[in-house]
């Protein structure tokens, strides 16, 4: 049997991890600025994290949600406290997308209607209820049996104002900060006439902060740089650094009931443990403000750089826009100078470091992105 041959893969096989460095199988260093699209958020190999890890395997076989499990519990508390979010409820998932689908269930069984908006270059992840749009056309497409998605441009509050009015939108989702859509930052004043728009009408505002969220922006959720309490909460990649966990975070507002929504293999004594030790270091570490400091420092370098068209971001989610496509200058950033990137759209570059990047790491990047941006021939 073969692999489904979905994903274009680099000829490069990985061996381990320490930090923001990875090293293939010949033992060649590797600077990773992408962290498998934001999954890795306390670095590789993080010894507190990896003892966590093997003493929870050690001592306990795999069980979900049929038993009693304190550290779900713990896990809940934690992350209320971090996040700032301690009245709101958690319900664990194994993915972003998952975290979606249940967000928008529950967001349809509060106010019972049937159409949601989304906003151009978004992304939700990949199940039949997620939401994803790569064109910058308003479009209606299915989401889920009894549903249907409008596409808006974002920051087009009039549009969204409008189509509220109707008293038929379920909810509003939106990204912290949007992700494959080109590192794109919500104006704040647009954030917080959002949240306006959807208490008056009763409409549920859903945050996807599965990309943007867990310190990466600066502070915990992206959306916190506008003040604003969105209804729901979507996190997932940096919440287990590599091991697959998701979450929603509910407001009070919505009551739980048995068998309103399900999972089986969310909240697993292992994901649990993970995702606990990726709060212990971000505490302990300091890695939010780690992330603030390097990100801002990381932005102010780059927007000097003639070849960039524009630096955007927040925190350590950083997305440099080109004239041109950058196939060619991430191939080189990777095979010539040994630094991962990622892409978005076709003319973007996706920095995603672990929120442990250190300003050596920062300028060892820095030179060797100029050293290529200064031999490449720009039309």
């Amino acid at each position: 049997m073969n692999l489904f041959d979905v994903y274009p893969l680099f000829d490069i096989e990985i061996a381990k991890g320490i930090g923001c460095r990875t090293y293939d199988k010949q033992g060649i260093e590797y600077l990773d600025l992408y962290g498998g699209h934001a999954v890795i958020s306390i670095g590789h190999s993080h010894p507190y994290y990896v003892q966590k890890l093997t003493h929870q395997l050690e001592t306990l076989v795999f069980y979900s949600n049929s038993v009693i499990n304190k550290l779900q519990v713990e896990l809940a508390e934690k992350l209320g406290k971090a996040s700032g979010y301690e009245d709101y409820s958690l319900f664990l998932v194994n993915s972003g997308a998952e975290a979606n689908e249940n967000a928008l269930k529950l967001a349809s069984f509060k106010n019972g209607r049937s159409k949601v908006i989304a906003f151009n270059k978004s992304f939700h992840g990949r199940t039949s209820a997620a939401v994803r749009v790569t064109n910058n056309s308003s479009i209606v497409a299915p989401i889920n049996e009894g549903f249907e998605v409008d596409f808006f441009a974002l920051g087009d509050v009039d549009a969204v104002r409008k189509s509220l009015q109707n008293n038929d939108v379920c909810a509003v989702i939106i990204e912290g900060i949007q992700g494959v859509g080109g590192i794109r930052v919500p104006d704040v004043e647009f954030l917080q006439a959002l949240s306006d728009e959807c208490k008056a009408t009763g409409t549920i505002l859903i945050l996807d902060e599965v990309q943007s969220g867990y310190g990466r922006s600066g502070k915990f959720f992206a959306h916190q740089h506008a003040g604003i309490r969105p209804d729901i909460i979507t996190v997932a990649k940096g919440m287990g650094n590599g091991f697959p966990i998701g979450g929603v975070l509910i407001s009070p507002m919505f009551a739980a009931s048995h068998g309103l929504l399900g999972t089986t293999f969310g909240g697993s004594h292992l994901a649990c443990t993970a995702a606990i030790a990726v709060l212990d270091i971000i505490k302990v570490e300091h890695l939010m403000e780690n992330a603030e400091k390097i990100g801002k420092y990381l932005m102010e370098e780059l927007i000097k750089m003639p070849q960039i068209k524009e630096v955007r971001g927040l925190g350590l989610m950083i997305g440099m826009e080109f004239e041109q496509p950058v196939k060619e200058i991430r191939s080189r950033l990777l095979f010539e100078k040994k630094v991962f990137t990622g892409a978005s759209e076709t003319n973007t570059i996706r920095l995603l470091p672990p929120l442990c990047m250190s300003k050596n790491d920062a300028d060892i990047f820095l030179v060797r992105f100029r050293e290529v941006l200064q031999t490449t021939i720009f039309d």
